[in-house]
């Protein structure tokens, strides 16, 4: 007994000295990736905090003087600043549940097919990689007044047709068909890779207890994608609060300012007027609060994981 554990306590400063060495060799190896990770995000981001608490401006060189909190007071009692956030999230429930439930469909129904399942997965895939300037120049040739495809199928069957981004109650509409269409792909996939990981011996048995399509999706498909549905759900509601570039090149945030969303308005006041410490301070408040929408996921990504038990 005397000789295993004085055995068992020489054995302890190696295994201490080989994890030592493991995790000096883990953090040689992570060396690159952090050097890059603080020089290119980490020094930008807290760069832009201090400047959040600064009226630094564009033009000027260096930082401004130091004004605290008032450029958050600022930000929140702007009305153009709530009504950019009115815009966001008209966009966010004009794109995401849709995105979420067409997505889900076409998925599902693909995945029945028993030939030629390759060719709606490209033809829904396609637009994901083609490039934001490339999706929003397609449609604005779709809207466009005279020759635009929409207008001429909405002239066609009703007799006129809105002025799709000109007008300020078709506008944000207008943006988000296109958003839908551009985004589709990538939902797509993730709900094609989460039917693929569920048992077909799950379908076999309720088509032996004599389960209907429509009731093995209720009752098969639908609970075993819900992990699925809220990370697509989390990726598109994110995806709206930081959309900026497809309203940029369709709209430029307009027409009076009806379609300007978050992004747009931190770009406008530190690119247009300047004012590079407000609009940070802006930024910082999205940040926020993307940030609790994330905090949100994870506990409830938490949860689903214990109640399934992985």
């Amino acid at each position: 007994m005397t000789i295993l554990r004085s055995a068992a306590v020489q054995r302890r400063p190696a295994a201490r000295r080989t994890a030592r060495a493991n995790t000096v060799r883990g953090l040689l190896l992570l060396a690159p990736f952090l050097v890059l990770y603080l020089t290119f995000v980490g020094v930008p981001a807290a760069y832009g905090v201090w400047l959040s608490f600064t009226d630094s401006g564009l033009m000027g060189g260096g930082l401004g003087d130091w004004v605290g909190w008032g450029n958050y007071a600022e930000v929140l009692s702007n009305p153009q600043f709530w009504g950019s956030v009115r815009n966001t999230l008209w966009f966010l429930l004009l794109t995401t549940p849709p995105a979420v439930i067409l997505a889900l469909i076409l998925a599902v129904l693909t995945n029945r097919m028993r030939r030629g399942r390759w060719f709606p997965r490209v033809a829904f895939f396609a637009p994901y990689v083609m490039p934001v300037s490339v999706l929003a120049l397609v449609w604005t040739w779709v809207y466009s007044p005279a020759l635009g495809l929409l207008t001429n199928i909405s002239e066609a069957l009703f007799g006129s047709s809105p002025a799709w981004l000109s007008d300020p109650q078709w506008a944000m509409p207008s943006i988000a068909i296109a958003s839908i269409w551009g985004s589709l792909g990538f939902t797509f996939v993730l709900y094609t890779a989460g039917l693929q990981e569920i048992p077909t011996e799950l379908y076999d048995a309720a088509t032996v207890d004599g389960a209907s399509g429509w009731q093995q999706t209720w009752f098969v498909t639908l609970p075993l994608l819900r992990r699925t549905t809220l990370l697509v759900t989390m990726l598109e509601l994110i995806g709206a609060l930081k959309v900026f570039d497809q309203i940029y090149l369709l709209t430029g945030g307009g027409p009076n300012f009806a379609t300007r969303s978050v992004v747009g308005f931190i770009f406008d006041y530190g690119f247009t007027s300047y004012r590079v410490g407000f609009a940070s301070a802006a930024s910082l408040i999205l940040f926020v609060f993307v940030l609790v929408l994330s905090a949100a996921w994870f506990a409830t990504s938490r949860r689903l994981s214990k109640e399934d038990g992985s």
